[in-house]
């Protein structure tokens, strides 16, 4: 079966930065399907819970099939990162404007293939915002988070 849209939601976060971290996505397809997701980790950061949200969620779309995808996620790190700063990073050998290296390149490399290999919209959502996707994700990471600590 070949889905027309899949809207996914993801986030991340942290207790301390780094600490106990939590990832999280909520996936619809056609506005029927729905899967939803989490994970953790004891000891990360808040970008690489992030990053593992989305990485996660679209490895889960990859079997479904979609004409379009859409992420939404409340981290402009993430959404920047993988529309706009990553092809100058490749193009520096990933490193920085500052001379840098990336920090997460293992996760921005995987990140860029899956984006690479579907079609992905990229959106930016505003953080507890009582945006249902956002808000149910937030809870995900905060149950993830907990169960660590």
């Amino acid at each position: 079966m070949m889905y027309n849209q899949i809207e996914i939601y993801t986030d991340g976060g942290c207790l301390g930065n780094p600490g106990p971290g939590g990832w999280a996505y909520v996936l619809k397809a056609d506005g029927a399907f729905e899967k939803e997701s989490s994970g953790s980790e004891r000891d990360t950061t808040n970008n690489r819970m992030e990053l593992t949200a989305v990485i996660e969620a679209l490895k889960a779309c990859r079997p479904l099939g979609a004409k379009a995808i859409v992420i939404n996620t409340d981290s402009q790190y993430v959404k920047n990162g993988i529309t706009s700063w990553i092809k100058k990073w490749k193009v520096n050998g990933w490193r920085t404007a500052a001379k840098d290296p990336v920090k997460n390149k293992e996760y921005w490399v995987e990140l860029d293939r899956l984006n690479a290999s579907l079609p992905v919209q990229w959106n930016w959502v505003k953080g507890h915002a009582g945006i249902e996707g956002n808000e149910r994700c937030d809870q995900l990471v905060r149950q993830a988070m907990d169960a660590l600590v």
